[in-house]
C-alpha cells in the first residue's frame, strides 16, 4: 500500500485526526546510547560526520516537523551522552526546510550531499519520502525517513530506513481492537473521495484475509449534514466502525455519530493524532477507541522515554505525536556510525540491519530483510473533553503483533 491509501499527513492537522493507518532477534553490537567501535575504514577519529536534516519547518506540516526536530535533538544528546560525537567523530547537523514539497526536499538533499553529507534524515510527508529514497540510493548515502507513513518506503532500497511507523502497523493496531476478525462485520466510514476509497481498500487488504467482512459508508466530501451517514452506519449493525475522515467536517461527524447512537452500538476506532486534535472529538472522545502511534506516557515511562521527555522539555519544547520519530532517528544514526562506519554508508546500513534496541516506545528492531522498523503500537481512550482532554493507555500492542509482511529489499 502506498501513501495515497493511508498517509494522513498531506492535509494538515484535521486530516491527521483520521484513522492514520487507513486514512494506516538479532542483537546489535551495542545498546542505544552506548559507545561502539568505529570500523577500520572510518578515517580520522576527529573527522566530522555530516548529517542533513530535511523536514517541514514551514507549511502545513510545520507542527509535525517541529515535533520531529525536537525529538532528534534530544535523541542525539541521549545517544552520544551529551558529547555530540559518535565513535570519536563530531556529528554536524545541517537543517533544511522542505515545506512539505518533494521538489524542495530533493533540491535540499542534493545540495547537502554535494556538501559532503553522508546521512540524510527527516521527512514527515510520504510524497517527499518517496522522492528522497531513490536519491539516497543513487548517491549511496544513508537515509532515515521520519514520520512518513507510506508502506512503500519499507524495502525500497538498501540505503533507506525508517524511524517511524508505517501504515500497515497502524491498521494491525486498529485490528487489535476488533479481536478475532473471523466473521466480524467492519464498516469504514469515510468520504467518497480517492482518500476515502483507498482507506476502504486498505482495510479490506489487511483485515479481509483475517476473516472480517469489510463494507463502507461513503459521504460526499461536500456534505455538511452528516446525520444520514451516521444513521446508515448504525443500520448496518457493524461490530467495528473505522472512521477515516479528512477535512473540516470532523467535529460535525463526531457529533452526528454520538447523537445517532453509533458510538454506543458499535466499537468505533480512529487514529489519535497530536495534542492539538484532542478537543475536536468533544464529548464523544470518551466513547471512541483510538489507535495510537505515540502520546507522552504511552511507553510506560521506560528509561528511554523518560530521557526523551526530559530532554525535549528542558530544551523548551513539548513532547508530542512524532517526538519518538526524531529521537529514534538520532539513535539509529549514532549506532550506524559507532558500529558501522563514519564514511562507508554501506557499512552503516549493515550495522542497522537486525539491530534491536530500546526506544521511547519500548523494544524495537530494524528488520534486516526489508528495513521495516518493528515497534509496539498503542490503543487509548480520551478522558475529559475540550482543552482538558487527555489520552489514557488501554493497551500496548507488541511489535511482533503489528509487524508488516516481510518484503525483500530492492537492489539486492
Amino acid at each position: 500500500m502506498r501513501s495515497s491509501l493511508t498517509d494522513p499527513f498531506r492535509s494538515g492537522t484535521l486530516r491527521a485526526l483520521t484513522l492514520v493507518a487507513v486514512g494506516a532477534l538479532v542483537a546489535g553490537c551495542s545498546s542505544a546510547g552506548t559507545a561502539g567501535t568505529a570500523s577500520a575504514g572510518s578515517g580520522g577519529r576527529s573527522a566530522p560526520v555530516k548529517v542533513g536534516l530535511v523536514y517541514s519547518r514551514s507549511g502545513l506540516l510545520a507542527a509535525y516537523g517541529k515535533q520531529y526536530e525536537e525529538g532528534f535533538k534530544a535523541g542525539l544528546a541521549y545517544a552520544t551522552h551529551g558529547t555530540n560525537k559518535a565513535g570519536g567523530h563530531p556529528i554536524e547537523v545541517t537543517e533544511q526546510d522542505d515545506a512539505g514539497d518533494p521538489a524542495k526536499a530533493v533540491a535540499a538533499a542534493k545540495s547537502l550531499v554535494g556538501k559532503g553529507c553522508k546521512v540524510l534524515a527527516g521527512t514527515t510527508d510520504s510524497g517527499v519520502a518517496l522522492q528522497m529514497a531513490p536519491l539516497a540510493a543513487q548517491n549511496k548515502v544513508l537515509y532515515v525517513s521520519g514520520p512518513a507513513a507510506t508502506d512503500a518506503v519499507t524495502g525500497v532500497n538498501a540505503y533507506t530506513f525508517r524511524s517511524g511507523r508505517q501504515s500497515y502497523q497502524d491498521i494491525l493496531a486498529a485490528g487489535a481492537l476488533l479481536g478475532d476478525a473471523r466473521g466480524r462485520k467492519v464498516t469504514v466510514l469515510a468520504q467518497n473521495s480517492a482518500f476515502g476509497q483507498a482507506n476502504v481498500a486498505a482495510v479490506k487488504a489487511v483485515l479481509g484475509p483475517k476473516g472480517a467482512h469489510v463494507g463502507s459508508v461513503l459521504a460526499p466530501p461536500s456534505a455538511t449534514d452528516l446525520t444520514p451517514f451516521a444513521r446508515q452506519t448504525r443500520a448496518g449493525k457493524p461490530d467495528l466502525v473505522f472512521v477515516a475522515w479528512a477535512g473540516a467536517g470532523a467535529p460535525a461527524l463526531w457529533t452526528a455519530l454520538d447523537q445517532q447512537g453509533v458510538l454506543d452500538a458499535s466499537k468505533v476506532v480512529t487514529g489519535l493524532a497530536g495534542t492539538a486534535s484532542y478537543p475536536v472529538f468533544g464529548t464523544a472522545g470518551s466513547k471512541i477507541a483510538f489507535l495510537a502511534h505515540y502520546f507522552p506516557g504511552a511507553g510506560g515511562g521506560n528509561p528511554v522515554e523518560r530521557a526523551m521527555l526530559d530532554g525535549i522539555t528542558k530544551a523548551g519544547g513539548t513532547p508530542d505525536l512524532f517526538s519518538p520519530d526524531g529521537f529514534t532517528a538520532a539513535q539509529m544514526i549514532v549506532h550506524a556510525i559507532e558500529s558501522g562506519s563514519a564514511t562507508d554508508t554501506a557499512a552503516m546500513a549493515k550495522a542497522l540491519e537486525g539491530w534491536s534496541f530500546d526506544g521511547p516506545k519500548g523494544a524495537e528492531r530494524v528488520r534486516a530483510k526489508d528495513h521495516a522498523l518493528l515497534q509496539p503500537m498503542f490503543t487509548a481512550r480520551l478522558k475529559g473533553s475540550g482543552s482538558a482532554a487527555r489520552p489514557e493507555l488501554i493497551d500496548s500492542v507488541p511489535m511482533t503483533a503489528v509487524a508488516p509482511p516481510a518484503t525483500g529489499t530492492a537492489g539486492r
